[in-house]
């Protein structure tokens, strides 16, 4: 076995680093880019975005609760529940659990009203997804480089 020298860095939490880095990565493409652009394809209607946006939505929310869960599976089996990084991470799991039981349902249901041509009256529901995904990107980036400091030697 070689010994680690000071110039080599050892990530003793590549799973961790990994899976923070691409729910990073799949937020910034669907909330930051996908959500908007594909209203500017010709031909898509509001009702039929909005259906589409109702979709990749609900399998980004999926595919985040699976990010979630193996992040804190790795964290409690690690026994590492107590450490700065993991306390970081509170707050984008925080978010998640609100946009899952609380602002996706509300926008979906807003959504479908105007699929069925009956707009709801106005509301700041996306404006608080937004400035909630922004946070909880920030928290994800915050806890990774913390995974990084930490990890490393």
């Amino acid at each position: 076995m070689k010994a680690t020298t000071m110039n080599e860095a050892v990530v003793k939490s590549p799973l961790r680093i990994s899976v923070v880095f691409l729910w990073i990565g799949f937020v910034c493409a669907i909330s930051f880019m996908e959500a908007w652009l594909k209203f500017q394809a010709p031909g898509i209607t509001l009702s039929l975005g909005l259906g589409i946006g109702r979709l990749v939505f609900g399998a980004l929310n999926k595919v985040e609760i699976v990010f979630a869960l193996s992040l804190l599976i790795s964290i409690i089996s690690d026994r590492e529940i107590k450490t700065t990084a993991s306390k970081i991470l509170m707050l984008p799991l925080l978010i998640l659990l609100t946009q899952s039981v609380w602002l996706l349902p509300a926008l979906d249901a807003r959504a479908e009203l105007y699929m069925l041509n009956h707009p709801p009256m106005s509301s700041n529901l996306h404006v608080y997804y937004v400035v909630a995904e922004v946070i909880k990107v920030c928290g994800l980036f915050a806890y990774g480089l913390q995974l990084f400091r930490s990890r490393t030697l």
